[in-house]
């Protein structure tokens, strides 16, 4: 016997259109069914949008998901930016703000701008706090899912064990989901351009280096929310430099755009992508160079997950093919051919919006998924009746 939220599912997915289409893939009566779809109907998860074609009759209303009548509120916190959104229920931006902030300023500061931010795009909607159905945010760092308390992160000081999702409870009363930013923007990609892949891994190279993997429609997240820590693997533990998370050699401390930013005396991944864009040839050779570097940890991820597309994200994604050029080269060369053989590498092509996409994404399928919606319209357990047909 399928629930409502199951039934749902049905109709996000298109496998069923209509209600004559939902009787015959389930086998429920009529009955059931009418009772499913008028529920789901008045709680304002679907609608009917149009018709379809008949074969003769009446022609059948078509099921959709509405849309429109529930909001989602999402943020992307970077190392030194902040990029708010309010989106329909279809992970679709109606509205976005973006600014410069450093995320060491404390979560606090951060936090206090997030929700003052919301409330503005809500006044400028026209549309109240009570139509806001999920809350999402991405940070730079690893996330205990059942808390929503940032676990680790060597680019957020003061944050640890802060409860992120606390911040805005006493204001929305709706789930509030909190996730590393590379698996957000992991998820914004593979949602809006690589829905046929089975796997994909994306490299967030910015101040640090971060990897976030989809499996199969869905975030890899690792047992410890630590996967796609490919930043910290250490390949010269005798260099100089010291990485962030305090040990020598790390791809990151070779690699990052802040690293490379200071190999050529400068202070931000920015400040890189300005001068590659200018055509500097320093700039481009060290770029390169950096590419190479992560290309050699990226070889074995290859080797490892044999994913369907490689897609390179965060600042230095704007070197103009430059920082690609050294990855793609070194993967490539190190891996098996039937590996890459359809190994697709590329740059973002969301640019700085996949974290948003990705959160709207995130919180659409908690709020939509069939225990969700059981739960909002008070079903417990299975409902209705058996599988009679009318």
């Amino acid at each position: 016997m399928l629930t409502a939220g199951q039934i749902l599912q049905l109709i996000r997915h298109g496998t069923c259109r209509t209600r004559k289409q939902l009787i015959e893939h389930t086998g429920l009566s009529r009955s059931t069914i009418t009772d499913r779809v008028d529920r789901l109907i008045d709680a304002g998860y679907i609608h009917e949008s149009g018709v379809a074609m008949s074969g003769g009759g009446r022609p059948p209303s078509v099921l959709a998901v509405d849309a429109t009548r529930r909001l989602m509120l999402v943020a992307d916190l970077g190392a030194a930016h902040a990029r708010v959104a309010l989106t329909d229920l279809a992970a679709r931006p109606l509205a976005e703000e973006r600014t410069e902030m450093r995320i060491e300023l404390g979560p606090e500061a951060v936090l206090s701008w997030v929700r003052q931010a919301f409330q503005r795009m809500l006044d400028k909607a026209g549309r109240a706090p009570g139509e806001v159905c999920g809350i999402g945010l991405d940070v730079p760092g690893s996330v205990d899912h059942n808390t929503g308390r940032l676990i680790r992160s060597f680019l957020m000081p003061g944050w640890d064990d802060h409860p992120v999702g606390e911040a805005f409870g006493a204001a929305y009363d709706v789930p509030i989901m909190v996730e590393n930013d590379a698996n957000a923007m992991a998820l914004g990609e593979w949602w809006s351009k690589w829905r046929d892949t089975e796997s994909l891994v994306l490299i967030k190279v910015s101040t640090g280096i971060g990897t976030g993997i989809v499996l199969n429609g869905a975030i890899y997240r690792g047992v410890e929310d630590a996967a796609g820590n490919i930043g910290h693997v250490r390949l010269r533990e005798t260099d100089d430099r010291v990485c962030t998370c305090g040990s020598r050699g790390c791809v990151a401390s070779l690699a990052s755009g802040h690293a490379v930013a200071t190999d050529l005396g400068h202070g931000s991944s920015r400040d890189v992508v300005r001068l590659v864009q200018a055509g500097d040839p320093e700039a481009i050779a060290r770029t390169q160079e950096a590419g190479r570097t992560l290309g050699l940890v990226l070889a074995t991820a290859v080797s490892l997950l044999n994913p369907g597309v490689l897609v390179l994200a965060g600042d230095m994604a704007d070197t103009r093919e430059h920082y690609l050029t050294g990855i793609r080269e070194i993967v490539y060369r190190r891996s098996l051919p039937y590996t890459t053989a359809n190994l697709e590498i590329v740059t973002t092509s969301l640019g700085d919006r996949a974290g948003i996409i990705g959160m709207a994404v995130i919180v659409m399928q908690r709020v939509l998924s069939p225990s969700a919606v059981d739960a909002a319209l008070g079903v417990h357990g299975s409902a209705g009746r058996g599988r009679a047909t009318d």
